[in-house]
C-alpha cells in the first residue's frame, strides 16, 4: 500500500504521482492520507518551489474508489485532502491523461496550470451518484465558465474532452499523450526557476481575491455532501455499482 503515491523532488519541483494504475488511480483513504503527507511535505520544505501532480500518459484519476468510499462514509478523509488543497500556498501544476472523474477534475480547479493529453476525458458525475459538488467546484467552476455552463457540467455531468476543457479555461495546454509528462515537467521546472519571492507574492495576490469565498464554498459543500451520502437514494445508487 505504501507505493500508491510516489514522490520525487528535482530542480525545485516535487512530483506527486498517483500510482494505482490498475484501478485507474481511483482514490481510496490510504491514497488521500498519502497525498496529504506529500502536500504537507511540499509546504514545509524550503527547497520545493512548485508541485506537479500526475498519473501517467494514459490515466490521471477515475475519482473515488466507491467501495472504500462506502466503507468510510462516516469519516471521509477526502475532505481533509480537499482542505489541504484549498490552503496550499505554492504553485501547483497538473498533468492529465485518460480519465479525470469527480475529484480528478475538481482538484484541477485548484491548480495554477494544467496540461492535458488529447486522450483525456473529464466528467463530474455528482448528481448521478446522488451527491453534490465538492472541492469548492460549485464556486470555482462557476467563476471559470459561467453559471449556465457550470450547471451543465456539474448537474447533467456529461463527459467532455481535452479541447472542451481548454476552451472552458480548465486546461492551459493540450498535448499528445507522449509529450504530456515532459511538457508538464518543463512548465513546473520553469516556475521553480523563477525568482521565488516574486512567484510567492504573485501567487498569493492572484488567489487572495477569491480565497475566503472559495473556502466558505468548500465548507458548505462538505456539509451538504456529508448529508447526501447518508440518504437512502445515494446509498442505493452506490450499492448498485456492485450488483452489476
Amino acid at each position: 500500500m505504501n507505493n500508491l503515491i510516489l514522490t520525487n523532488e528535482q530542480n525545485g519541483v516535487l512530483t506527486i504521482s498517483l500510482n494505482r494504475i490498475d484501478k485507474k488511480n481511483a482514490l481510496n483513504s490510504e491514497m488521500y492520507s498519502q497525498l496529504i503527507d506529500a502536500f504537507n511535505q511540499a509546504t514545509s520544505s524550503d527547497s520545493v518551489r512548485c508541485v506537479l501532480i500526475q498519473g501517467n500518459s494514459n490515466c490521471f484519476c477515475a475519482g473515488n474508489d466507491l467501495q472504500d468510499f462506502m466503507e468510510n462514509a462516516d469519516n471521509l478523509v477526502a475532505f481533509d485532502f480537499i482542505k489541504v488543497l484549498g490552503e496550499f500556498n505554492k504553485p501547483l501544476v497538473a498533468a492529465v491523461a485518460g480519465p479525470a472523474v469527480g475529484i480528478g477534475t475538481t482538484l484541477l480547479l485548484h491548480c495554477d496550470m494544467v496540461v492535458a493529453a488529447n486522450n483525456s476525458k473529464f466528467k463530474l458525475p455528482f448528481t448521478q451518484l446522488g451527491l453534490c459538488p465538492e472541492a469548492a467546484s460549485s464556486y470555482l467552476l462557476t467563476q471559470r465558465v459561467g453559471y449556465n455552463r457550470a450547471f451543465e457540467l456539474l448537474v447533467l455531468g456529461d463527459l467532455f474532452l481535452a479541447d472542451d476543457a481548454e476552451k472552458y479555461g480548465i486546461v492551459n495546454k493540450v498535448t499528445s499523450p507522449e509529450d504530456l509528462l515532459d511538457t508538464a515537467n518543463s512548465i513546473a521546472t520553469k516556475i521553480a526557476s523563477l525568482p521565488n519571492e516574486a512567484v510567492k507574492a504573485s501567487h498569493q495576490l492572484i488567489r487572495n481575491a477569491t480565497q475566503s469565498t472559495m473556502m466558505d464554498a468548500m465548507a458548505t459543500e462538505a456539509k451538504e455532501f456529508a448529508r447526501l451520502v447518508k440518504t437512502p437514494e445515494c446509498k442505493a445508487i452506490l450499492q448498485s455499482f456492485f450488483q452489476k
